[in-house]
C-alpha cells in the first residue's frame, strides 16, 4: 500500500473550524503539490479527505473524485485514521488529506512503531509504502515534501 499523508494547505483564520477555506497562498500550494503528485501517482488511487472545507479544497486540487470521511475530521485520532485507511491491508495508493496533530501522529506510529507528535507542515506531504521483506513488515519513506520546494 502506498499512503500519502497530505496536510491541508494554508487556511483562513477565524470562523467555524469546519468552514475555514484556503487562502490564495493555500490554493497555490495545493495546486503545486497536486501537480507533483499527478506526475507520480499510479493510474488508480483514491483520495480520502477530512470533511473540513480547507481539506476538501486541498484534495480537490488533484482534480479527481474525493471521498470525505468523518473519521478524518480535525479532532480525529491517529488510531481512527489508521482504521479508516485499512493500513496496511488496502491495496493500491491512498491520498489522505487531513490535519495536525493526527497526521503527524499517524506518520510517527507507521514509521517508528511508537506513538509520537511529529509535525507535518501545512500543504506538505509524507509518502509511505508498506512492504514485506524476508517475512518482516516494513514501512518505507518514499518522500517528504513541502510545497515551497516544488
Amino acid at each position: 500500500m502506498d499512503l500519502i499523508l497530505w496536510r491541508h494547505a494554508e487556511a483562513e483564520e477565524g470562523g467555524p473550524d469546519l468552514e475555514r477555506k484556503l487562502t490564495a497562498k493555500g490554493h497555490k500550494h495545493a495546486a503545486r503539490m497536486a501537480k507533483w503528485l499527478q506526475q507520480r501517482l499510479p493510474s488508480k488511487f483514491i483520495v480520502l479527505s477530512s470533511p473540513a472545507a480547507r481539506a476538501r479544497q486541498t484534495a480537490a486540487a488533484l482534480a479527481t473524485s474525493v471521498k470525505t470521511a468523518p473519521s478524518l475530521a480535525p479532532d480525529a485520532s491517529a488510531a481512527q485514521m489508521i482504521e479508516a485507511l485499512d493500513w496496511p491491508r488496502r491495496k493500491g495508493a491512498v491520498v489522505l488529506v487531513g490535519h495536525q496533530p493526527a497526521l503527524g501522529q499517524v506518520a510517527a506510529v507507521l514509521v517508528s512503531g511508537k506513538p509520537g507528535d511529529w509535525t507535518i507542515r501545512k500543504g506538505a506531504l509524507w509518502w509511505l509504502t508498506s512492504r514485506e521483506r524476508d517475512g518482516d513488515a516494513q514501512v518505507v519513506v518514499r518522500a517528504v515534501l513541502a510545497p515551497e520546494f516544488i
